[in-house]
């Protein structure tokens, strides 16, 4: 039997987040950034602790993500988009870097980042992510950023 379990709760009274939405496909971020605050209000968050920065699409979120964790005024950031698969390899490039680079922010700064860009072959697949029957992959985001910086918090916490 292990000595000790360390794991995040799901309490957002005392945090702060940063919410980076892609305005491309808004009609798919809009209902993902409506889902995210859903979770950080259902969870206590103030509405005064959550910053929103709107981005062009994706491709931009890794940058400004490193950004805001290089301030270290958060302790967590969500990324919103949604890169729709069309005729070309464009969404290829755009998916891979994104997370890519969303996951290079968190890795490197420690900061958590909920990662809510949906990858989908159809808009059909996107609008069934963002509250559909697929459920809301913005909500689903904002709950792992939730817990995951409440763990953090544990995690750096000095042994008593």
């Amino acid at each position: 039997m292990p000595s000790a379990i360390i794991e995040g709760d799901l309490s957002a009274k005392a945090l702060r987040f940063a919410i980076i939405v892609s305005r491309f496909n808004s009609f798919v971020t809009d209902r993902l950034l409506a889902g995210a605050l859903d979770a950080l209000a259902r969870c206590g968050c103030p509405e005064e602790k959550i910053g929103i920065i709107k981005v062009p699409g994706s491709w931009e979120m890794p940058v400004v993500a490193r950004e805001l964790a290089r301030a270290k005024r958060h302790d967590a950031i969500i990324a919103l988009g949604a890169v729709i698969r069309g005729d070309t390899p464009h969404f290829d490039y755009v998916a891979g870097e994104a997370a890519r680079g969303l996951a290079q922010v968190a890795t490197e700064s420690g900061i958590p980042v909920g990662f809510g860009v949906l990858t989908t072959n159809t808009v059909e697949q996107a609008v069934d992510r963002a509250g559909g029957k697929g459920g809301n992959k913005g909500f689903d985001a904002a709950m792992s950023a939730i817990e995951m910086a409440n763990l953090m918090r544990r995690l750096r916490k000095p042994s008593a």
